[in-house]
């Protein structure tokens, strides 16, 4: 074995190519994270007094989830730091705190597991939930100068290591924000270490004007609390939800509803769960099966499926909508049905569908049973290389048996003319064989 240290694995050589400072960027950066931290003191104080704790919190979070959030978010311009929303969210759980701000840099400190109760884990709940969402909506508005895609699962990971650093430093949630990110795109940040130098900024200031900070006067913390809450209001984003159907006006008005009546941590739980039952009712709804019949010349005509499959004859369907979850249930409902038909073949195209749940694997595997009853089969043509290999590894779908499976190609349709021969051949083939009869 050679000496030396091994190099880092890839993972984390990759992670530590991608938050190298830029040198030619690094001073801009450095400069453009002054005002986010200045701009920090009063957000962050004035975040805490809604939260209902002492103001040192918000700029403890202040610090620790720029720089946390920064080191490992893919929207490079995003910073992590205290929002109102997660305040609110915190303040339903009720864990007060009160006392000066004090002086030196902020010292680490392992969470006391003997306040853990039912309001703390409803409102950290409430408060994953809403800087999920808040998240999101940065990123989308902050896109990367490098023109380079965001990774909205990265953005939550970094979201979630900028609280657990806040948490370590004793600090509130923190979140993307919208007014930080902003700000930080309008000074001139050019890469991810605008963000970090912003947290940077703060440690200094905790440092050096810890004295000065804590004369910052309520009246001032209050006057920004009014800012921020003026400025969520967006009545133009509210009409164009009201106009994009019953299922927006549903989710919205009900949160909006609850929120008026009861503790944020309930009403971001009965938004949260009328808002995945409105998604399951909406991909019910939303899935349509259509018959394809070939036209010549590579081209298809579309029509209804039958609501029975006929003796001898090979169909193809294709499906529109979400397969996932109550999607797959309705597909189970809308397929044609076998029973009475002799060695029917059924061709199901999944070009472009790159997952699929276990629900679909058990709808899948219910309709080749229900096929091979009949002394019939099923293909699955368009199928994706890695959703072809899953198939193949689950022990539901017996691709060598009951079910053909055709992987896409580059010519669109290619593979499901090759599993329509096959299926019509197979039908015609097997006349009279139909187990039991």
């Amino acid at each position: 074995m050679s000496g030396g240290h091994s190099p880092p694995a890839g993972p984390v050589r990759r992670w530590l190519r991608s938050v190298r400072p830029e040198q030619r960027h690094l001073r801009v950066d450095a400069v453009a994270g002054l005002p986010g931290a200045i701009s920090s003191v009063p957000d962050g104080m004035a975040s805490a007094v809604l939260v209902g704790v002492n103001p040192i919190h918000g700029l403890y979070a202040s610090f620790a989830g720029p720089i946390a959030g920064g080191l490992s978010s893919s929207t490079r311009l995003m910073v992590i730091t205290t929002t109102t929303a997660a305040a609110l969210a915190a303040g339903s759980a009720r864990v007060k705190d009160a006392g000066e701000i004090p002086r030196g840099l902020p010292v680490p400190q392992l969470p006391d597991l003997g306040q853990l109760s039912l309001p703390l884990v409803t409102g950290a709940l409430a408060v994953a939930a809403i800087v999920l969402v808040q998240g999101s909506g940065v990123a989308e508005a902050a896109p990367n100068r490098d023109g380079t895609a965001s990774n909205p699962n990265q953005d939550f990971i970094a979201q979630g290591a900028g609280n657990l650093a806040a948490g370590f430093f004793r600090g509130q949630p923190v979140g993307g924000s919208v007014g930080q990110t902003a700000l930080n795109q309008t000074v001139g940040g050019r890469t991810r270490w605008a963000a970090i130098c912003s947290g940077l900024w703060m440690l200094v200031i905790l440092v050096a004007f810890s004295g000065l900070v804590g004369q910052v006067a309520m009246p001032t913390l209050a006057a920004v609390l009014i800012f921020a809450a003026a400025g969520s209001l967006r009545p133009g984003e509210l009409k164009s939800i009201l106009r994009t159907g019953a299922t927006s006006k549903i989710a919205v008005v009900t949160t909006f509803g609850a929120t008026l009546f009861l503790p944020v941590a309930a009403a971001v739980g009965i938004g949260v769960a009328l808002s995945l039952l409105l998604q399951l009712n909406q991909e019910a709804m939303d899935l349509k099966v259509v018959e394809l019949t070939p036209a010549g010349g590579g081209r298809w005509t579309e029509h209804p499926p039958p609501d029975r499959l006929t003796s001898h004859q090979a169909i193809v369907l294709d499906v529109y909508g979400s397969l996932l979850y109550a999607g797959s249930r309705t597909l189970q409902v809308r397929l044609p049905d076998p029973a009475g038909a002799e060695a029917p073949a059924v061709v199901l195209r999944l070009r472009g569908r790159t997952a699929v749940g276990a629900t679909f694997v058990k709808v899948v595997a219910d309709y080749a049973a229900a096929l091979a009853a009949a002394g019939g089969r099923l293909y699955l043509s368009g199928v994706d290389p890695e959703l072809a290999e899953l198939l193949r590894r689950t022990d539901r779908v017996a691709v060598s048996g009951p079910v053909g499976v055709f992987e896409a190609t580059e010519l669109i349709g290619e593979s499901t003319e090759q599993a329509l021969n096959e299926a019509a051949t197979w039908a015609i083939h097997h006349h009279g064989e139909v187990p039991g009869r």
